[in-house]
């Protein structure tokens, strides 16, 4: 069914100009705090233990509300609760900047999360819509990726101009100006949705989803500092599957379910989920602990370490938008991320082999970009695979689990690999030793992205079928 009115190619395109600055603003504000932190430690008073706190408070509201931001989108429109989820960001960046405490900066950071998770899923809804049963798809979902990796660069390159020019408060408020943009041209560039979803909307699961999963994490997180087979470790990750039980238990019972369990045995959504998770884990960690080697045991500066990224982003673009939407229409989905899982395994192999003594050009730049290939490959199939696997009334689902996925993965990567390298590097480390725990670190998200391409390779076994267009759920 054609869209009444039909919506121009201008207005296409600058929906998605919007949907792709939400996707870069939700990555640039896990990024942007890092050069900060040292400030933030400071004049708040956050312990080393806690400060790690200030990312992870963000990652685990936004991980763990992102299903109830699908439900919500499908239940009352995308375009309204990508609005809501905008002016929620806002006052979440306005009590970060303006927070004179651990707590009200902890809640800073969980409000802006949880703008986020309101954020990702509708836009991702909203770009199904607009670009749905349309050959510009595979370039409309190209953007959309490649926005992911220009916030998160331009993140560190952001945080470290404003802390060094400005203040620390200055990474939260930067938001707010782009926020207020995005909303002045929601109303006219974005398709206003009918309701695809009745009845109440499923709280307990959105409770006991999001405490769970925050349990979890917080459990990984910590695990190192307090020990893997502490009480404290065991009682939290236990709480946090029990609660996860509760969430299926509840998905299997309720009338409206916040994540219909029908969903999950669809193979190509199962197997993009699966992928997404894995290279959220390796490609998070990867970025991670390169930016600190260039930091701790080349000696870059913050600055410059970004810069060191500039190359990497470059090529994720520029693969993102001109090759892989050509690749996956010759060689399809499945093919293309395969491949990109084992050539991202390949460079963080190469990855591996960084010397105490070595240098940018040779340890880093060519495994670098490598890893940057294949993640480029594997990202933009994946992403679609498993928005495309669900009917479009459950678009904003299908959405909100995919970007969970890949949160989530990001989050329990990192804190897996982060306790891999200091448990082999130690406290006080030396250059020597921390390059030795860095190495490790890229062995094993080497070995998340072969568990994902192996994962693929057996459970996506048909190509996917297309989803009806989505297009007739738009209204004038």
């Amino acid at each position: 069914m054609s869209i009444h009115p039909p919506l121009s190619p201008a207005k296409r395109w600058l929906g998605l100009a919007l949907i792709a600055t939400a996707q870069f603003v939700v990555i640039m504000d896990t990024s942007i705090i890092g050069v900060a932190l040292p400030d933030i430690q400071r004049d708040l008073g956050f312990t080393p233990e806690s400060l790690s706190w200030v990312f992870n408070a963000y990652v685990v509201a936004f991980g763990g509300l992102l299903l109830l931001g699908g439900r919500l989108s499908d239940a009352f429109g995308a375009r309204k609760i990508f609005a809501l989820g905008w002016i929620i960001l806002i006052a979440g960046s306005l009590l970060a900047g303006a927070a004179d405490s651990v707590g009200l900066e902890l809640t800073g950071r969980a409000v802006q999360g949880a703008g986020s998770a309101l954020i990702a899923p509708a836009a991702l809804t909203l770009l199904m819509l607009m670009f749905g049963g349309t050959s510009d798809l595979p370039k409309a979902f190209a953007v959309y990726g490649a926005a992911a990796p220009i916030g998160g660069t331009a993140g560190v390159f952001l945080g470290g101009v404003l802390t060094e020019y400005a203040s620390w408060p200055w990474v939260f408020y930067v938001t707010i100006p782009i926020a207020v943009i995005v909303l002045a041209f929601t109303a006219t560039a974005l398709p206003r949705t009918v309701r695809n979803a009745s009845g109440s909307i499923d709280i307990g699961g959105a409770v006991t989803v999001t405490v769970g999963l925050a349990a979890i994490v917080y459990g990984v997180v910590n695990a190192p500092e307090v020990g893997w087979l502490t009480m404290q470790t065991l009682s939290v990750l236990a709480a946090g599957i029990v609660l996860l039980g509760l969430f299926f238990l509840i998905q299997a019972r309720s009338r409206n379910p916040l994540l219909r369990l029908g969903m999950l045995r669809e193979p190509q959504l199962g197997a993009a989920n699966g992928a997404q998770l894995l290279l959220g884990g390796a490609w998070v960690s990867m970025w991670f602990f390169l930016n600190l080697y260039l930091q701790q045991v080349l000696g870059a500066s913050a600055f410059a370490a970004g810069a060191a990224l500039l190359p990497m982003t470059g090529l994720v673009v520029l693969v993102m938008i001109a090759l892989a939407p050509r690749l996956q229409a010759r060689f399809g989905a499945k093919s293309l991320i395969v491949s990109g899982l084992l050539v991202l395994s390949a460079g963080l192999g190469w990855l591996s082999l960084i010397r105490p003594d070595g240098s940018y050009l040779v340890d880093v730049l060519p495994a670098s970009l490598l890893a940057a290939l294949g993640m480029s490959l594997a990202f933009v199939p994946s992403l679609g695979t498993a928005i495309n696997a669900a009917p479009p009334a459950e678009t904003g689902v299908a959405s909100g689990l995919v970007s969970t996925s890949y949160q989530i993965g990001s989050a329990l990567g990192l804190a897996l690999l982060t306790a891999i390298v200091y448990g082999i590097s130690g406290a006080d480390a030396s250059p020597v030793e921390l390059t030795a725990g860095y190495s490790a670190a890229f062995v094993g998200a080497a070995i998340l992205a072969l568990a994902g391409a192996l994962i693929t390779a057996v459970a996506m076994t048909k190509p996917p079928v297309p989803a009806t267009t989505p297009q007739e759920s738009i209204s004038a």
